[in-house]
């Protein structure tokens, strides 16, 4: 085990709104660096949470437990350190930003992230002669990117997400993962939306990516994407903790039996999340 894994050990979640009512229960989970882990589970089980959990979300309270990673206690930095820090949220619902066109937004959270956890004053982003990444590096960077998400180079003079397909948004979301380059990559529900072909080329996409020095936790409800991103492993969350963990097979078992067998194993006959509906949470694009 190294300081690069991601270790979550006991964590407990409330939202802000009802910090009495945990819906993470004592999560327990190591994501080796350059390993690629599933979490699955039915509706309401939490996993949205702990993908808000992890990135710092506003909306939720860490009642107890540790998140470490990278040397660091998450916990006690704010989201955008934890972006800088090389951690990554790929949001099920990305919220749309008028007025703020792709490329300037890309270009923005690249200079932060080449940062670092404790910037140079000296240093001013967004000045290429200053430390910002150069115009024709970054032009040259987004449309490798692009072409690798089968994206229009159109996109970039857009606004974030304004007017966007379910699938623009989608390919949006892996395009700054591609940029970005983290070292842990949490996609919530990327699926979510997409049909087939659009899952497909965004799962080329993150497949493409996958590198010895990033980890990814991949939040899914169906075993779809896992045709397309294969998993070292997979995890059911259920009543607000992982369950039962396994390979492959246990999202192939999810896919033809559905939860319930699981759950019954467990001892949760008939459990029903309790989670927040993902829409009444407001999106943290800071996370970026």
């Amino acid at each position: 085990m190294s300081d690069q894994d991601l270790i979550i050990h006991d964590l407990h979640v409330a939202p802000v709104a009802n910090p009495d009512h945990e819906i993470l229960k004592g999560i327990e989970l190591t994501v080796g660096n350059g390993e690629v882990h599933a979490i699955m589970g039915p509706n309401g089980s939490g996993k949205t949470t702990l993908a808000y959990a992890l990135m710092g979300h506003p909306a939720y309270i860490v009642r107890s437990g540790e998140v470490l990673w990278k040397g660091h206690d998450l916990l006690k930095l704010s989201a955008d350190k934890r972006a800088r820090l090389g951690m990554f949220l790929a949001f099920q619902y990305p919220m749309a930003i008028p007025g703020l066109s792709v490329a300037s937004f890309l270009r923005s959270a690249i200079n932060a992230r080449r940062a670092g956890l404790n910037p140079d004053p000296n240093v001013d982003p967004t000045d290429a002669y200053r430390g910002g990444i150069p115009m024709g590096e970054f032009r040259k960077l987004v449309r490798e990117k692009m072409a690798l998400l089968k994206m229009d180079e159109s996109i970039a003079a857009r606004y974030v997400n304004e007017g966007f397909s379910g699938g623009e948004k989608k390919r949006l979301e892996m395009l700054q993962m591609a940029v970005l380059e983290p070292e842990m990559a949490i996609l919530d529900e990327t699926d979510s939306g997409l049909d087939i072909d659009a899952l497909r080329i965004v799962a080329e996409g993150v497949n493409a990516m996958l590198n010895p020095n990033m980890g990814v936790l991949v939040i899914t409800h169906y075993q779809r994407l896992l045709n397309y991103i294969t998993p070292d492993t997979v995890h059911v969350l259920a009543a607000g903790r992982i369950i039962t963990s396994g390979g492959k097979d246990l999202a192939l078992r999810l896919e033809e039996e559905g939860y319930a067998p699981i759950l019954a194993e467990a001892g949760l006959e008939g459990e029903i999340g309790d989670e927040a509906p993902e829409a009444a949470v407001p999106a943290m694009e800071a996370a970026h």
